[in-house]
């Protein structure tokens, strides 16, 4: 198994379960992070004896979304450096998204930007009571692009429309409501949750269940090809190297209001 510096992963049985472990930045994305959970899904899809993964996280929150350091850092980059950036993060997605094995998502803390993609790229989400989730990129001046696939595909395009333009929070209840998380637990119940689902699972012939992914890849969803991919990555790329995608970010990192909100 390969050595990962921001991730941990632990092998329980025929169960891999993935752990986020960047706890001092709310498991937020940054480029090193991005490479190590595409690894890590290559590794899965290497292993034999893995037959259910679970997506799970340290500390108090799932995932943050883009590290926002490394985000202005990026904004200084050019277009092209962008969009190929932004390619290897709807690649990541991907990855978990196609993994021949069932994907499920422990999600025990809250969830924002690229931490709900990562969740919604995932066959089963289960969640923890008192979780929040959010959009929240249009405030920062950028666009959820590349996770855009796996939203529309788990909450539905006019529901996904709703939050990815309000930028509103949700609680796990809601989330549960508009399809985006499947199970809503008490927090000292989530494990067992999550453990009784992989079970189910297990129960399963392995071929059968990555012929059903498969399938229903072919019947439910648009073609989530390099020409998807491509296009979403540009989105980002456009929006991180605009003059609002700079002010947004320079203006959360510096914790006021950008300039295109209305003075009081």
């Amino acid at each position: 198994m390969t050595n990962y510096q921001h991730i941990e992963m632990e092998q329980r049985g025929a169960v891999r379960w993935l752990w986020l472990n960047r706890p001092e930045v709310r498991n937020a994305f940054d480029d090193a992070l991005i490479a190590e959970i595409a690894q890590a899904f290559a590794d899965v899809e290497a292993s034999a004896e893995t037959r259910v993964v679970v997506v799970a996280a340290r500390g108090p929150a799932f995932c943050a979304g883009a590290d926002l350091n490394w985000m202005r850092a990026m904004s200084a980059f050019s277009h092209a450096e962008n969009h190929a950036d932004a390619l290897k993060v709807a690649r990541m997605f991907h990855a978990v998204h196609s993994c021949s094995r069932p994907v499920i998502a422990r999600v025990q803390g809250d969830a924002y930007g690229g931490g709900v993609g990562l969740a919604a790229a995932c066959d089963i989400v289960i969640a923890a009571d008192g979780v929040n989730f959010g959009l929240s990129e249009v405030r920062l001046g950028i666009v959820a692009a590349t996770i855009s696939p796996h939203l529309v595909r788990a909450m539905g395009a006019r529901q996904a429309a709703r939050y990815m333009l309000t930028a509103e929070k949700f609680a796990a209840a809601k989330a549960r409501e508009l399809g985006l998380v499947h199970e809503v637990t008490k927090p000292n119940g989530l494990d067992v949750e999550v453990e009784r689902q992989a079970l189910v699972l297990l129960s399963s012939s392995p071929a059968a269940l990555a012929a059903t992914k498969r399938l229903l890849a072919d019947v439910v969803e648009a073609p989530m090809d390099d020409v998807l991919l491509a296009a979403t990555a540009k989105c980002i790329a456009d929006a991180r190297v605009s003059p609002e995608g700079r002010e947004g970010i320079a203006a959360f990192l510096e914790k006021r209001a950008p300039a295109w909100v209305p003075k009081k």
